[in-house]
């Protein structure tokens, strides 16, 4: 076969991509396309999100403002009180203090500076007339054996300065003995009861062994400095907000790293985060907000849980029955639900105690869940990424909001022992760039939208999962939605390159796709496609590459406008054997490398127009640069013809042979097995058998322990796998 030079205008858009910075990366949705994912967002937003602050995408201004006074750092001798601790007793030159024996008390507002050591003491600060106190920490080290080091019972404000040069120590006991039998409080080694500053830019360490490290009843704000926590329970902890204008964190909690803690008001119960670098191990999350979550900026290093290699044992759901280790194979399914007309009372019985036994564990892991919920950022409302640098290792979610999760900027390096993003509303990324280097499902939420930015995803499971939610109705199993037009996968722009087990793109209700370019590599097993869709798939823009398994294998709907091809060969071809697409003039469409063994291949370009002839090949080799599997540039040679076709339909089914007869309704949708009929020349997939008519193969053996499964036809329709 002769050589050529590669023109993709695909694979040079990729490379492109690549090469510019994530932030620049955009791209405008057709208002067609707009109307319809707002319209499904805002359907879900008002289902789950609460009033006040929770904004789907916000600004740190939208939150918090900063005052002048926050930012206050300056202190004279003259206008101040000065506290020079001195092992149990502390000597005081000025007003408003007292100091009994270890015990220094700070009655009125004012400014006071601390230095020097309590070695069994406690700094209480009592002021009845809400006044503002500014304590200067000028080497301070308070050392308290049964209670709070330093305790705000009662203050307007307290500004908390780090003298600059200077290392401060606070050091609780592990048990407190408090005033009232009653009380829980003081809870932490610095303990406020009023608005809480932090600034300047020395250092803090906090040396928690009862519970919290720093906690603050109403709004905690850290301007600057050095802060070192090391917690029994909880880090840092601000009831109506942390707000971090900027400095150095590390935390180390067997709880939570950070969190906000009010539960009553929308408007409160936030963490809002504008730069700083953060560097947080937590034995639950590691940033959590009651209500919203929002970065402007900032560098953080999160480790919950202990990291992904600690996350939960999944298995693939499939309507009730877990899938044997490593996924469904090729002809085999789960056994069909009970009261089907094949199904013996027997087995019946046997198919509902085994739900009923497996839901009752699922409840029981659900409860340890969220008793032990060890996620790396974690929001109760609306989660909103401006921008940042995150590299999170979770044993639960990586990014999991209640609500919904925002990107529009910052890099993302994830690896979770569960979802990498995953939002109960929308999900939506609109720029930045996000790299889910380990999850169980990649991307989850019941609304996904990806208009921009660069993201990668490699998942055990789903790559991209738009959820049907929780919700149960005539002919839905639960946890799965039937209303498939309340739940859309849109993508509009941006690149989205998915490594995935189960299904590559999947939702359980319809894809709409514009623009963007979708690289998929989905599933080596039978019982998974890497496209899987239960509504429509219309594809109007954009470039489209999906290889996978051959078993449950989907095309885009017959009536998207822009033209796709779905190639399904004989038999599974090896990973990194290429595919190539080139029109009758020899120009490049695609050079493509899976990075798993395939049996079929689903394309959509721009550059696929009705009655035009192109040519498939496979193998060979290209010298051009590649990108995710995507050649740019380059020579292609060496490779093997496999068919010559036109285009004559939106949906143009491929085997060796030829073009085969497609079947216009994908499973899910309507009816049909994968997306077309079965291939002419082509054999089933392992295990199964094909039926007369051309219908969708039986599938196949049950699991060990199930029973036969009946075969599909497609006539009436069937559920997501």
């Amino acid at each position: 076969m002769r050589n050529f030079m590669i023109n993709s205008k695909w694979g040079v858009l990729l490379l492109s991509a690549v090469l510019v910075t994530a932030c620049g990366t955009s791209s405008a949705t057709s208002s067609a396309v707009q109307a319809t994912a707002t319209a499904a967002a805002t359907t879900v937003q008002q289902n789950t999100t609460p009033s006040g602050v929770q904004l789907a995408s916000a600004k740190l201004a939208d939150l918090v403002t900063f005052d002048e006074e926050d930012t206050l750092t300056t202190w004279s001798a003259d206008n101040s009180t000065t506290i020079a601790l001195n092992g149990t007793s502390a000597t005081i030159s000025g007003s408003g203090a007292e100091a009994k024996a270890g015990l220094v008390t700070i009655n009125a507002a004012g400014t006071y500076v601390l230095s020097g050591k309590l070695t069994d003491g406690q700094l209480v600060v009592n002021v009845q007339d809400k006044g503002t106190v500014h304590l200067v920490f000028n080497g301070v080290d308070i050392q308290d054996s049964d209670s709070a080091p330093v305790y705000i019972k009662q203050a307007g404000k307290v500004i908390l300065t780090l003298q600059e040069g200077t290392e401060n120590t606070l050091t609780d006991g592990a048990n407190y003995v408090f005033e009232d039998a009653a009380s829980d409080e003081p809870g932490a080694a610095l303990f406020s009861k009023a608005d809480l500053t932090i600034n300047g830019t020395g250092k803090l360490t906090v040396n928690a062994s009862y519970k919290d490290g720093i906690t603050s009843k109403d709004d905690l704000k850290i301007m600057s400095g050095t802060i070192e926590v090391h917690a029994a329970d909880d880090g840092i902890i601000g009831r109506d907000m942390v707000a971090v204008q900027e400095g150095t964190i590390t935390i180390t909690a067997d709880g939570d790293g950070i969190k906000s803690t009010n539960d009553e008001d929308a408007a409160k119960g936030f963490v809002a985060i504008a730069a700083g670098t953060f560097d947080i191990k937590a034995g639950n999350d590691g940033i959590q907000a009651e209500t919203a979550l929002l970065t402007d900026g900032g560098t953080y290093t999160i480790v919950s849980g202990g990291g992904n290699a600690n996350g939960g044992v999944k298995t693939e759901d499939r309507g009730g029955m877990s899938a044997p280790p490593g996924g469904w194979t090729q002809g085999t399914v789960p056994a069909a639900p009970s009261g089907t007309a094949a199904t013996t009372d027997a087995t019946a019985d046997a198919v509902a105690d085994a739900a009923a036994t497996e839901a009752g564990a699922d409840e029981a892991a659900a409860a340890e869940t969220e008793s032990t919920s060890a996620k790396g950022l974690k929001a109760g409302g609306n989660m909103t990424v401006n921008s940042g640098s995150f590299t999170i290792d979770a044993a639960d979610d990586a990014v999991h909001s209640n609500s919904n999760v925002t990107i529009t900027g910052g890099e993302l390096t994830l690896a979770s022992g569960d979802d990498g993003i995953h939002a109960e509303a929308t999900v939506t990324i609109a720029s930045g760039k996000i790299e889910i280097t380990k999850s169980y499902e990649g991307i989850e939420g019941a609304n996904i939208i990806v208009s921009g930015g660069e993201t990668k995803v490699v998942a055990s499971d789903d790559g991209v999962n738009v959820s049907g939610g929780n919700e149960q109705s005539a002919g839905g199993a639960q946890g799965q939605s039937t209303d498939t037009a309340a739940h859309v996968l849109t993508i509009s722009g941006g690149d989205l390159t998915v490594d995935a087990t189960g299904d590559g793109l999947d939702s359980n209700g319809s894809i709409v796709m514009t623009g963007g370019n979708v690289i998929a590599n989905g599933p080596t097993n039978g019982g998974n496609g890497t496209l899987d869709y239960d509504g429509t798939f219309e594809l109007s823009g954009g470039y489209l590459v999906a290889a996978g398994s051959s078993g449950m294998a989907q095309a885009p709907s017959e009536d998207s406008s822009q033209y796709s091809l779905l190639m399904t060969y004989t038999a599974a071809q090896e990973a990194g054997t290429l595919v190539h697409l080139e029109d009758n003039e020899g120009n490049t469409l695609l050079t493509f490398a899976p990075s798993k063994t395939y049996q079929t291949v689903a394309i959509s370009s721009p550059e696929l127009k009705e009655g035009a002839t192109y040519t498939l090949y496979t193998g060979g080799t290209s010298t051009g640069t590649e990108v995710n599997g995507l050649y740019a540039d380059g020579q292609y040679s060496g490779g093997t013809k496999v068919t010559d076709f036109e285009i004559t339909s939106s949906v143009t089914y491929l085997s060796e042979s030829g073009v085969t007869t497609g079947n216009t309704s994908n499973r899910g949708g309507g009816g049909g097995f994968g997306g077309g009929a079965r291939p002419e020349g082509g054999t089933p997939p392992e295990g199964g058998t094909w039926q007369g008519d051309g219908t969708p193969p039986d599938r196949g053996t049950a699991p060990q322990g199930g029973t036969q499964p009946q075969a599909t036809t497609g006539t009436e329709g069937t559920s997501s796998m």
